[in-house]
């Protein structure tokens, strides 16, 4: 199992609901950032076990627990109030250079990293929602949106993950990655899901 990473983004509160007036800039601002494209966009088409993985709308939790035979399991890496990237503040609608709560994670299959998830919610909607993102420890971000009715994920999307955006022990270009907005009534919460080689070396086994 891989170790969680050091980076020099500061967690600012373990807690959603604390007000910590502090303002860190998003690591790695790139010139030029990715651009997230639904199936229909996406040429050529991807290969069917790659479009599959990409576009299901099932619970990706659910999924990589069933192809790891039950052991799955989420590894925090960090967490805290940041500026969100430009691509994120569009995505939920926010302006440009709000506050946010940020969550990365490692979704692990049999030990090892499967899958890079962010996951982020515009501070102005968050606070006050009732839903605190810094007490999910260890457990799925996804499995809590998918089981809460009252979410309503948006379209998938899909790019080429800039590698600077990832860990330091898996970062690797031109991985494939995806993204979808879980909406309830004014809050968005925004999840990317990474594919890192560990999965598809598993998926290619099985």
């Amino acid at each position: 199992m891989c170790k969680c990473r050091t980076t020099g983004t500061a967690v600012l509160s373990s807690r959603p609901s604390q007000a910590v007036e502090a303002v860190v800039v998003p690591s790695s601002v790139l010139a030029h950032p990715p651009r997230w494209l639904s199936a229909s966009q996406l040429h050529p088409v991807p290969a069917p076990l790659l479009r599959d993985w990409l576009f299901n709308q099932e619970s990706l939790t659910r999924r990589l627990t069933a192809l790891s035979q039950q052991r799955f399991s989420v590894q925090p890496l960090q967490q805290g109030w940041q500026v969100l990237r430009a691509d994120e503040c569009t995505a939920l609608q926010v302006p440009a250079g709000s506050m946010g709560w940020v969550r990365e994670v490692f979704l692990l299959g049999a030990g090892q990293p499967w899958v890079f998830a962010r996951s982020v919610a515009a501070r102005q909607a968050l606070e006050g929602s009732g839903l605190d993102l810094g007490k999910l420890g260890s457990r799925s971000l996804g499995e809590l949106l998918f089981s809460d009715r009252a979410f309503a994920r948006g379209e998938l999307q899909a790019c080429r993950y800039p590698a600077a955006w990832l860990p330091a022990e898996v970062r690797t270009e031109q991985l494939w990655g995806r993204r979808s907005c879980f909406r309830r009534d004014a809050l968005g919460v925004l999840v990317a899901e990474v594919f890192l080689p560990s999965f598809w070396s598993h998926t290619a086994e099985n």
